[in-house]
């Protein structure tokens, strides 16, 4: 028995922390950065790492901006993040598979 799909396992969404961001963007759409990093429980410093990485594989986009001079981060789920999720999702459950 191979494992033929787990070649399709997407590196770029699969840690915990970015398919954390991937799973709650896929529901919201947008979310300010102070929320990912409560629903996550992320610091800071871990949180903009993986932004950045899913950012450059244009999974995401960041919108940066000031509300009362106070400075906003946006992100939102692409069409591209989007189509990838979906297709990460095809893929765990084609490795689970029906194992009852």
């Amino acid at each position: 028995m191979g494992l033929p799909d787990l070649g399709r396992i997407d590196e770029i969404i699969h840690g915990r922390i970015r398919l954390g961001i991937m799973v709650y963007l896929a529901d919201a759409e947008v979310a300010d950065f102070t929320e990912l990093k409560t629903a996550l429980e992320a610091t800071q410093g871990n949180l903009s790492i993986h932004l950045k990485k899913l950012e450059e594989a244009g999974y995401i986009a960041i919108d940066k901006s000031f509300v009362n001079k106070k400075p906003l981060t946006r992100v939102r789920i692409t069409a591209a993040g989007r189509d990838a999720f979906q297709s990460y999702v095809e893929a765990i459950g084609a490795l689970i598979g029906d194992r009852s």
